[in-house]
């Protein structure tokens, strides 16, 4: 989600906060920044030339034969979230609030590439993988930046649409590589019927409101015909409406209200951390799929600022309806573990006709709409019930290289090995200590006493581990910066001991001229190590905070056994199960697992063993039934999954 910023909580248009460019009131102390509104015409992609240094002496039981240089072709596996260059907001400059942060993603297959678009970034990413991107300034951008994008590809032609309560253009490009965007018509007009965006509007039950924000627009193959689906309140439902292309992609006839939430039915969709609020949930981030014929309607609720952030879909027969709900709702799940939260995004085919389901995961930490991306396998089965899988989606997984046959295919094993290890560190300041950077929670950090080269951290794993790969998540701290130019960027170095005396570099981001929140790097080859040590060469914000330090890998010894004693008691209130199971020695955590079905346990809730050893679920469907199960994982693997439960 986007939220429209000019409407308040009840769907009404705030007096005095209507769309303007926003030009920097002061320049942050690191050297000239252009202003916010000017940043297409000075922004370049950001170089990344990677170096690769020669190894010192070799420590006695490493296996490493390279050193990682992030973004290298080697790569064959990502994390979530994606790396990417997060791009600095400049929306709460005058509060002085500094974050980066990346929302409501769009990724577009064209002539062979992968095209991202999200929120305020200032232009957009390309990939021929799905894991190296790089980012392309445009030619073309609305100066008051772009969000929550419509974006489609349709045969040799890449459109986009901005949200906007106001006539804005369509852009296109047949060479979005180059960055060249034209206008596909100048001013795309506001919905037929819509209410003024000027002015206070009360929200009317069958009114049309300022529109189109969060649009999508979906042409049909089969038909040649093409649709908008847009919508983001707490109030009005999900419109569509069919579009002329012969008229530029004017419209035809008027909005019809498709899809509403019933959050006293759903109980996804109610608002709040774990659906625990009152208050009216939001419904926004349309997408459409047609898989074998049916049409997939797909929405976002209940916010953004929560980790129950989710996405659902209803079916139907026609692109604009009737629609049925899906039973199995909601589709994009996730509410535990690292990354939380997956509503928001869209749904695509790679190239090799693979599905993938794209989130905005929750962080929060500055501003209550600071996130990022995720990117989950997704399919459909052979009954056509649609599935994102989000089980272990903050862990490694497998880029795309050909068609996949299993949905936990993409999951490389690859565990974490950092969760609450011992952390020691050169320096700290105030009340954040070096242990928040393994606790796995995007919302608490480390702050070094300087932001300084050779500041550094000491994960120790307890033991003797392959390890795979380490991500890297800074946070922002007072950061004091407002855009991304070829100024920010982030270096640092990774090394490996066995012993914490005799060091092996493993990683060597230093030849990088490039911003890296939430860098990513797997090795080139395992290496055995207990030790694993961050050393800080540059970032361009004011301080050095690190959120979390996550190292991927195999432990030496045996995965956790099967949980036993799974109970699950649904309340009297449908919307809520109780889950709750015997705890398992050794386990660092568990995937709670359920369904409409025993062979479709497609949802996952992950939870930590050092816990409760029970999990209150509240996101089911009152009128539907449910099956469950459990299982448990360590540094060593994951254990079979436990018996199931049909609960009455």
């Amino acid at each position: 989600m986007s939220r429209c910023p000019w409407y308040n909580g009840n769907g009404m248009l705030q007096r005095g906060r209507l769309p303007a460019p926003r030009f920097a009131a002061a320049l942050p102390p690191h050297g000239h920044r252009p202003s916010a509104a000017n940043q297409v015409a000075f922004r370049g992609p950001c170089c990344s030339i990677l170096l690769r240094r020669a190894l010192g002496t070799l420590c006695v039981g490493l296996l490493l034969p390279g050193v990682a240089a992030a973004q290298s072709a080697g790569i064959r596996t990502y994390a979530n979230p994606i790396d990417i260059d997060y791009r600095y907001n400049f929306e709460q400059l005058n509060q002085g609030i500094s974050y980066r942060s990346g929302a409501d993603p769009v990724i577009v297959l064209h002539r062979g590439a992968y095209y991202l678009f999200e929120t305020i970034a200032g232009g957009y990413w390309r990939s021929e993988d799905l894991g190296h991107w790089t980012f392309i300034t445009p030619t073309r951008w609305p100066f008051e930046d772009v969000v929550a994008p419509a974006a489609l590809s349709v045969r040799d032609t890449l459109y986009l649409l901005q949200s906007t309560t106001v006539p804005r253009p369509i852009l296109f490009s047949t060479a979005p590589e180059t960055g060249r965007l034209e206008f596909y018509n100048r001013l795309m007009p506001s919905p037929p019927g819509a209410q003024s965006p000027f002015g206070e509007q009360p929200a009317t039950p069958g009114a049309v409101p300022p529109g189109p924000w969060d649009p999508a627009i979906f042409h049909d193959p089969d038909t040649d015909r093409w649709y908008l689906y847009w919508g983001s309140s707490n109030f009005y439902p999900i419109f569509g409406i069919e579009l002329d292309q012969a008229r530029r992609l004017d419209y035809v006839g008027t909005p019809r209200p498709l899809i509403s939430l019933h959050p006293d039915q759903h109980g996804w969709e109610r608002f709040g951390q774990d659906h625990r609020d009152p208050r009216a949930p939001f419904i926004e981030g349309a997408w459409m799929t047609k898989h074998d014929g049916r049409y997939y309607l797909q929405y976002a609720a209940p916010g953004t600022e929560y980790n129950v952030y989710a996405n659902g879909t209803y079916l139907g027969d026609d692109p604009l309806g009737p629609f049925t709900y899906a039973p199995y709702n909601p589709v994009s799940y996730k509410p535990g573990g690292f990354v939380q939260g997956a509503g928001h995004g869209n749904t695509f085919q790679d190239r090799y006709g693979n599905y993938w389901n794209t989130g905005t995961p929750w962080i929060a930490v500055n501003w209550n709409f600071e996130r990022r991306i995720a990117l989950f396998p997704a399919g459909f089965d052979r009954d056509g019930q649609m599935y994102v899988d989000t089980r272990f989606g903050d862990l490694p997984h497998y880029l795309p290289t050909g068609r996949w046959n299993d949905r936990s295919e993409l999951f490389t094993g690859w565990m974490l090995l950092s969760y609450r290890k011992p952390v020691t560190a050169s320096s700290v300041q105030d009340t954040f200590p070096a242990t928040r950077v393994t606790d796995e929670n995007p919302r608490t950090f480390w702050l070094a006493a300087a932001n300084r080269p050779g500041e550094w951290l000491v994960i120790d794993l307890g033991q003797p581990c392959e390890v795979r790969a380490v991500q890297v998540n800074y946070a922002d701290y007072r950061s004091n910066l407002y855009a991304t130019d070829s100024t920010v960027y982030t270096q640092f170095r990774l090394q490996a001991s066995l012993d914490g005396q005799r060091w092996l570099p493993i990683a060597d981001l230093t030849g990088e001229r490039h911003d890296r929140p939430n860098a990513y790097v797997e090795l080139p080859q395992p290496a055995r190590a207990r030790f694993i040590r961050y050393e800080h060469v540059h970032v361009t914000a004011e301080h050095l905070a690190i959120s979390d330090i996550r190292v991927f890998g195999r432990g030496p010894g045996r995965p956790p056994a099967s949980p036993q004693g799974l109970t699950v008691r649904r309340d009297a209130d449908r919307r809520n199960a109780v889950v709750a199971w015997k705890p398992v020695p050794g386990a660092v955590g568990y995937n709670v697992l359920w369904g409409i079905a025993p062979d479709k346990l497609y949802q996952t809730w992950q939870v930590f063993a050092d816990g409760p050893d029970r999990l209150d679920i509240r996101a089911l469907t009152v009128d539907q039934d449910y099956f469950f199960a459990i299982e448990a994982f360590n540094e060593n693997g994951v254990s079979p999954v436990s018996r199931i439960v049909h609960p009455e």
